[in-house]
């Protein structure tokens, strides 16, 4: 079965992008200015979808993936972000902090790291990080400093997160039915202040979710085999060997991935490994199926043939045929 994204529509009149797509790369693609990587953990058909409402100094978006994923990277630099989590029953992954959709997510000038979980839908507002600084210094608003330059889940005021909360309801409700309304530039001014008044009643009650202890020490254990094996080079290291390097054992780096990334290490690092097996296919035309999976370390090449099908709906073979086609 072949995997085809829709094209971005991009309504120049009202800055108006949506996007939808069956693959998590060719999804990330879709993300405007953001430089974001995704890594599909979960196994399935793919599905995404995101819009973003570009106002003068703000731009409002709307995501939904249907697998569990890995985000990391930035929103572009010196970038300010709120992001609520909607609707969703799954617990987000952020920071060595579990989380649902009643806290607030936020990026301040700050590397993203999370992992979210199936079914997730994620509504917010991205802006820089030298206009926040600027209306706080006019408005004698003392930003808090404990929330900046790492993605953080936080706790704050509830009256304007509802606030926020139903704007961003009321625009995508828009966008679905009346998306003309939002080519008035009087209009489009008048919605970026309201979300600005919020955000800026939001921030000063700001504070980061503390993990506790134990949960920061379990997540010093995750960073550290997730830093080994992302950054193994060409060969594919051995849970073992994480296990080793980081003085856990299976059982104990068990519990800590458990609690931290709502998964399993082993499954987690086969998620890894096929998602980097699958780029290198889209990348190198001329390659042999074979030889990147023993490259990352699949060296039952029947078993997998499965896995990679269960992951990502289509063989190995399938992703190869395509990418010729394109080269």
């Amino acid at each position: 079965m072949a995997l085809s994204a829709t094209l971005p529509i991009q309504d120049s009149a009202s800055n108006l992008l949506q996007a939808s797509s069956t693959d998590v790369d060719e999804h990330c693609a879709t993300l405007g200015r953001w430089r974001l990587s995704y890594d599909q953990i979960s196994a399935g058909a793919f599905r995404g979808s995101f819009t973003q409402l570009s106002l003068p100094r703000l731009e409002v978006f709307r995501e939904i993936t249907s697998q569990q994923v890995r985000q990391y990277g930035q929103l572009g630099p010196d970038s300010f972000g709120i992001g609520l989590p909607w609707d969703g029953d799954g617990e987000l992954s952020c920071n060595g902090t579990s989380t649902n959709g009643a806290r607030v997510l936020a990026s301040i000038d700050a590397e993203i790291d999370m992992c979210t979980p199936k079914a997730f839908e994620l509504r917010g507002v991205v802006a820089s990080t030298v206009l926040i600084a600027e209306l706080a210094a006019r408005l004698d608003i003392e930003l808090p400093r404990a929330v900046w330059h790492q993605l953080r889940v936080i706790e704050t005021a509830e009256a304007p997160v509802a606030r926020l909360r139903a704007h961003l309801a009321a625009i995508h409700e828009t966008i679905a039915t009346a998306p003309e309304r939002f080519d008035d530039p009087i209009a489009r001014q008048a919605l970026e202040d309201a979300l600005l008044v919020e955000i800026m009643d939001m921030l000063p009650t700001a504070r980061p979710c503390d993990p506790g202890r134990s949960s920061a020490a379990r997540k010093r254990t995750v960073d550290r085999a997730r830093e080994l094996m992302h950054g193994s080079g060409e060969r594919a290291l051995s849970l073992l060997e994480v296990c080793k390097a980081v003085g856990a054992s299976p059982r104990k780096l068990g519990y800590c991935f458990q609690e931290v990334l709502g998964t399993s290490p082993m499954y987690y690092w086969r998620a890894m490994r096929l998602n980097r097996v699958r780029r290198d296919l889209k990348r190198a035309a001329d390659a042999s199926v074979y030889d990147v999976a023993v490259q990352h370390g699949f060296w039952h090449f029947s078993q997998f043939s499965l896995d990679y099908k269960r992951h990502f709906s289509e063989l190995p073979s399938e992703t190869l045929r395509r990418a010729r086609l394109v080269a």
